[in-house]
């Protein structure tokens, strides 16, 4: 039999269609089982409060503290771990919680600007932010005292950063020494030196 040359491209592209159709369905099929959501239980502790929680996987601890325990203290500034403004403490260091998921803190003990003092009984570093102006807008300002009272808790433990001039011998409590280890943390309103300020003096009053 004659196959005229439009009949053999018809059946080609017909073939060529049928053989290529289940990969097509089947990766789509694989995407929409990968976009559903898969919860975990997951216990964290904090701010002395243990919490037990049923969370989608991809949950970040940020999005955790502030749309499940309403801790909104904590901010969303980049959601990129670039500015800090949402630094918490984690089992006693300093992380971005939008860079690390609930259910990888399993156990961990966190605590949160709330957990650090309230407006009746204020935190030494969230006094001395209050008298040294460390604070403009204050969008910045949980993550930096979270993240400043980490600090002196590093420099104590005798953990060097880059600005440290020896790495065995233990950090000082200098200027260049809190500058670098706070350099995570971006003020928009520019209130850096206040800031310092504020952190050297409970330095000095802890030392």
């Amino acid at each position: 039999m004659t196959i005229s040359r439009r009949t053999f491209l018809i059946v080609g592209a017909v073939t060529a269609a049928s053989v290529a159709l289940p990969p097509f369905i089947c990766a789509r099929a694989s995407a929409a089982n990968a976009a559903r959501p898969i919860n975990a239980k997951v216990s964290i502790e904090v701010n002395g409060h243990q919490h037990a929680l049923d969370l989608d996987t991809r949950t970040t601890l940020l999005d955790t503290l502030r749309e499940q325990l309403h801790l909104t203290g904590t901010k969303k500034g980049c959601d990129h771990g670039q500015c800090g403004a949402c630094t918490v403490i984690a089992d006693g260091r300093r992380i971005n919680s939008c860079l690390t998921l609930a259910v990888m803190h399993e156990g961990s003990k966190i605590t949160t600007i709330e957990g650090l003092g309230t407006p009746q009984q204020l935190h030494p570093m969230q006094a001395a932010f209050i008298k040294h102006d460390g604070y403009q807008c204050g969008y910045c300002t949980p993550g930096q005292i979270c993240s400043a009272v980490a600090v002196l808790g590093e420099i104590r433990d005798g953990i060097p950063s880059h600005a440290s001039p020896s790495l065995t011998e233990p950090p000082k409590l200098i200027a260049r020494e809190i500058q670098e280890r706070m350099s995570g943390n971006i003020c928009r309103c520019g209130a850096y030196s206040n800031i310092i300020e504020a952190i050297s003096e409970v330095a000095e009053a802890s030392a």
